[in-house]
């Protein structure tokens, strides 16, 4: 019986395990540099979103995890704002093989961070005085995607003798 126990305890223990440990705000800016001129502009605002992601390792199982959503919006050349968002985790990740764990860290987490991202954007921009900005979802497991295309792209062309075909 204290076999059948010992094995259930280290058949747990090699179980993956996913803990969200704590989500904040790492950098938060905001700007309307042409307010309050910029209240009476006419014409079609031009919507500019940029998207990143920053991961590092703080522990042995503890990772880092940084979205920076920067919108800009600008009518003709005039910058009406610029709301600039790095929302933050802290994920235990223990138990998963490399390959599954770069997965976890560009799909899951980001998952987990982007309506928080959201939110504090929408905040930004209407406290700023301005008509709501709603940011669409994303899809992190498209993008994961492309980012693996383009490393092994690189990798490729990277390995010796890559041009001497």
């Amino acid at each position: 019986m204290a076999e059948q126990n010992n094995g259930a305890v280290a058949a747990s223990e090699q179980q993956a395990q996913f803990t969200i440990q704590k989500i904040y705000v790492k950098d938060i800016s905001f700007e309307a540099p042409n307010a309050p001129q910029v209240f009476n502009e006419t014409g079609q605002p031009q919507l500019e979103l940029s998207l990143n992601q920053k991961v590092g390792r703080v522990g042995e199982d503890l990772f880092e995890c940084v979205l920076a959503v920067t919108v800009t919006c600008k009518i003709a050349d005039k910058t009406v704002y610029l709301a600039e968002v790095e929302q933050a985790g802290l994920f235990q990740l223990a138990g998963f093989d490399e390959r599954t764990l770069d997965m976890m860290l560009g799909t899951y987490c980001p998952n987990v961070l982007f309506p928080y991202a959201r939110q504090t954007v929408g905040d930004l921009v209407a406290s700023g005085g301005f008509p709501p900005f709603y940011l669409q979802p994303i899809n992190f497991e498209a993008l994961y995607a492309e980012g693996l295309r383009r490393r092994a792209e690189q990798a490729q062309a990277a390995a010796p003798g890559a041009g001497n075909a």
